[in-house]
Parts: structure tokens; sequence; C-alpha cells
């Protein structure tokens, strides 16, 4: 009996020691490339944010309980890349306010009504930046303008790189995640949303033709 134990124990021990390695990934379908964490893959020129690989996330206080999540379906925007002089680069985005989304049933079109966004008042918010300062090869900080129903007031992301690469048929390709904080007040939302609404943007933008 205790052989027995003992060699289950010298198996066990033996398997624990023994490293297992990932499988190797499959190999990507001609003219797909993956990205890599290093800004030098992004080449200068003029780049278009890829809807389909985009969102835009609002976190908001949920009368303090917890943070309420919603979505923004529908989003343009386009970057000017300047590696050579980053402090040049330019961008703009443009979010539909009407296409809010959220798990709570039927709310997302009171939220887009006249008691929230006011989105057939204002039927987009945007972002034009003023400046870019990069903090490290894969972070930096984009200044601009924020304009909320109607009301424009500065307001400056946080950036990461998450990748770039060659993207899709060697057209290369920026991936970044941003994320800034706004203060409700400042574009007249309702007295009880007193605490800072963060924004989220995960995005990439593809360079143009």
């Amino acid at each position: 009996m205790f052989g027995g134990v003992r060699t289950f124990a010298v198996v066990l021990a033996m398997t624990a020691a023994t490293p297992v390695f990932a499988q190797a990934p499959a190999s990507l379908p001609p003219g797909v490339f993956a990205a890599e964490r290093d800004i030098a893959l992004a080449t200068a020129g003029a780049y278009s944010l890829d809807e389909a690989h985009t969102a835009v996330i609002a976190r908001v206080s949920h009368l303090g309980y917890s943070q309420s999540v919603f979505r923004f379906d529908r989003v343009k925007g386009s970057l000017t890349w300047n590696p050579a002089a980053i402090e040049k680069s330019q961008l703009s985005a443009t979010v539909d306010t009407a296409s809010i989304a959220t798990n709570v049933k039927g709310f997302a079109e009171e939220l887009a009504g006249d008691g929230f966004l006011k989105a057939t008042a204002f039927p987009q918010a945007t972002f034009v930046s003023t400046a870019f300062g990069p903090t490290d090869k894969t972070r930096g900080k984009v200044e601009g303008q924020f304009t909320l129903m109607g009301k424009t007031r500065p307001v400056t992301f946080d950036v990461e790189l998450g990748g770039a690469g060659k993207g899709f048929g060697g057209k290369p390709r920026i991936g970044v995640r941003a994320v800034a904080t706004i203060n409700p007040q400042d574009y007249g939302m309702m007295p009880f949303f007193t605490d800072p609404i963060q924004i989220q943007i995960d995005t990439e933008f593809e360079k143009n033709d």
C-alpha cells in the first residue's frame, strides 16, 4: 500500500516539474499581420478610425451604488500621425449620441432623449485634439476640446499603445486605449450626476491609401 502511495507521489512530482509549453499559434491568413507593441511600426500619414473595432464606453456612478456602463456604437474619427514630431499629430473623433446602448431594457431610448443626452438637438459629441505629448515609448497624453450637448470644455486623454503593425493587406494599423474623465455638470447634465464620468475608448486606426 505504502509503495503504491510513494509511486503515485513520485509520478505526481515528475508531472509537476515537467514544463508545459503553450501550443504555437496557428499561422495567420496570407496578408494578415499581428500587432507588436512597437510604436516605430506606426508609419507617418493619415489614418481613419475602424468603427468595427472601436468601443466607446462611459462609466457613470449609479447613485453611488455601482458604476453603470454605457456603450456608444457609432463612431467616426481620423488621425494624422507624425512620429518625427509627435506634438504635430492631430486627432478628431465624432460619436453619435443616439447610438448609446445599455443592458437595462428600454433605458437607451430614455438616455438619448431630452431628459439626458438630448440626441435630437445635439446628435453628436466631438473631440478635437490640441496637443500630443508622449510620456514614454508606449504612453502619452492627448489634450483637446470635448463638445457634448452644445458645450465645449478642455479634456485630456491618457493614451496607451495597444499595438501597431502591417494590419490587413499590408495597410499599417495602430491600436490604442484612451481614458479621460469629465465633470457632468460642465455639460449641463442632471444635478444628480455629481461624480466624474469616465470615458474609455479602445480603437484601431488604419492608414489611408
